[in-house]
């Protein structure tokens, strides 16, 4: 089987009235600050909230009756986990799906939910690869890998021809590259239709796989990412081979560069990504230079994230602009002391988000106590602001926020 423009649109046909035509939009912020035009095309709205469910489904689709009467076997960090558990659900398949002992709560318990028999073993895919060979000797179950696999990269392909079909003057595309199935598929159908885009892939600094094969370097591989869809440690086979004929260039992002993706796409597009789905965008902001004055586009290619990480992220950005600031206050013990900082604050124009009246520290008078503040404000220079009322009024004030 090949990897070409044929087979990509073959993909495309079955997928017809079985997955999302999922949306371009086209992003304002990301457009001003590289003086073109930036066209997000939204993968967080497919089926289980993933590219995934494209593949998944092609791969599934094709196999011969006796081994769906057997089952399938999958091994993932979340999103393909979900993808083959929905579509083997839907097609009454057995699916056991082997994912990493630290992958996401919230994605282990989707796969869950639709069915899949889940088993965590390992702290990565690779360390799960081994028992994921047990379980197919034992069972004869049929391995849909999450990206080296031909029908998975032709499913995944078949974004580059919606994308260039809704967009078609497009000078460039960026893709999230984890084993590579998304960017190999993509690239293919893109460089088949134009063969003058420009084609980028995106890794994390902790994960930099595919990125040592393409340059010949030796980055080390280690730790934990907010981007754990494309933590891979080693690259496919198949899309190896395709990733050095057909991309560009391969650049990396480090989290706190998708932390501050996740937040932009949220603020200013309102689109959820999870961090793999996110790194494009990151890239942008970090390179705008770049991509100055053209036509880009990238995927936003799942929005599976972890409600409480995503939270997370979101104050820590509120904290870094000086919206969101935590301030100790010293008081004496008594009557009507919570209700003057409150006037203070308010007064100022703040808003308390959280308050807490501290009066067990160890290192406090028995007739004083300490408040803890959670503070809303406008910016750096507002939280200034009220902190200066607080002190005029004779408080003493110590900001505790970290905005580093």
């Amino acid at each position: 089987m090949q990897v070409n423009l044929e087979n990509i649109q073959e993909a495309r046909n079955l997928l017809n009235n079985n997955t999302v035509i999922t949306p371009e939009i086209k992003s304002n912020y990301l457009s001003k600050l590289i003086n073109g035009n930036v066209f997000l095309k939204l993968e967080n709205l497919q089926h289980t909230s993933s590219f995934k469910a494209r593949g998944a489904f092609i791969s599934i689709d094709r196999l011969e009756e006796q081994n769906k009467k057997k089952g399938v076997i999958a091994m993932s960090a979340g999103n393909h986990a979900q993808a083959v558990a929905w579509w083997a659900r839907e097609q009454g398949i057995k699916a056991t799906i082997v994912m990493p002992e630290q992958a996401p709560f919230a994605k282990v318990m989707k796969t869950k939910e639709y069915g899949a028999n889940v088993i965590l073993k390992g702290r990565t895919l690779d360390e799960s690869q081994s028992f994921v060979k047990e379980k197919i000797k034992e069972e004869g179950l049929t391995l849909i890998h999450p990206y080296d696999n031909y029908n998975v990269i032709l499913g995944q392909g078949t974004i580059g021809i919606e994308f260039l079909e809704s967009v078609p003057d497009l000078d460039c595309l960026i893709i999230p590259i984890g084993g590579g199935g998304l960017i190999s598929g993509i690239a293919v159908a893109a460089k088949s239709i134009n063969p003058k885009i420009k084609i980028y892939g995106i890794q994390t600094k902790k994960f930099p796989a595919m990125y040592n094969l393409f340059k010949n370097k030796q980055l080390s591989i280690t730790g934990d990412t907010i981007a754990d869809g494309i933590a891979v440690k080693i690259p496919g086979e198949i899309t190896s081979s395709i990733i050095q004929n057909y991309i560009d260039d391969i650049i990396l992002v480090n989290e706190f560069e998708i932390e501050k993706a996740i937040s932009s796409l949220f603020e200013n597009d309102r689109v959820v990504s999870e961090g793999a789905g996110a790194v494009g965008v990151a890239a942008i902001m970090k390179s705008p230079d770049l991509f100055q004055g053209l036509n880009t586009g990238t995927v936003i290619c799942g929005g599976n994230i972890d409600a409480r990480v995503f939270a997370s992220i979101l104050n820590r950005k509120l904290s870094r602009d000086g919206r969101l600031a935590k301030v100790r206050i010293d008081i004496l013990d008594e009557p009507g002391m919570l209700a003057r900082i409150s006037n203070l604050i308010a007064e100022n124009g703040g808003n308390i988000i959280e308050i807490f009246h501290q009066r067990m520290f160890h290192d406090v008078p028995v007739k004083n106590a300490k408040i803890d503040a959670v503070i809303e404000a406008l910016s750096t220079n507002h939280i200034k602001t009220i902190i200066d009322s607080l002190e005029n009024d004779g408080f003493t004030v110590n900001e505790i926020n970290d905005r580093s």
